[in-house]
């Protein structure tokens, strides 16, 4: 499975964002997928995904192939890089993500 992930960007606090992330796997056969996000010096976190929910918004369109993420209200604490992932099989796949900067 490879994953492509977009949508990244500066955005000033407050602001919002909606990230996307290409599979190239038919997402209607991948059970989980979500998006996580790395700060440098710091261990990847889960953001929201499949059955996750958080401050952001996850969702799916099966038909494009492609899950997103949308994120409202930004901080600079958001900043990060936002990796998506697929668990397929047993196994967790990433993409090479995207980067968000929240600006104050």
């Amino acid at each position: 499975v490879q994953l492509q992930a977009s949508g990244g960007g500066l955005v000033q606090a407050g602001g919002s964002l909606r990230l996307s992330c290409v599979s190239s796997k038919n997402t209607f056969d991948i059970n989980y997928m979500a998006w996580y996000r790395q700060t440098p010096g710091t261990a990847r976190e889960l953001v929201a995904g499949d059955a996750v929910k958080g401050r952001f918004t996850f969702s799916r369109d099966n038909r494009k192939n492609t899950v997103y993420l949308q994120m409202n209200d930004l901080t600079p604490e958001d900043t990060a890089v936002y990796y998506c992932c697929a668990r397929d099989r047993g196994s967790d796949y990433w993409g090479k993500g995207t980067l968000v900067t929240v600006s104050s």
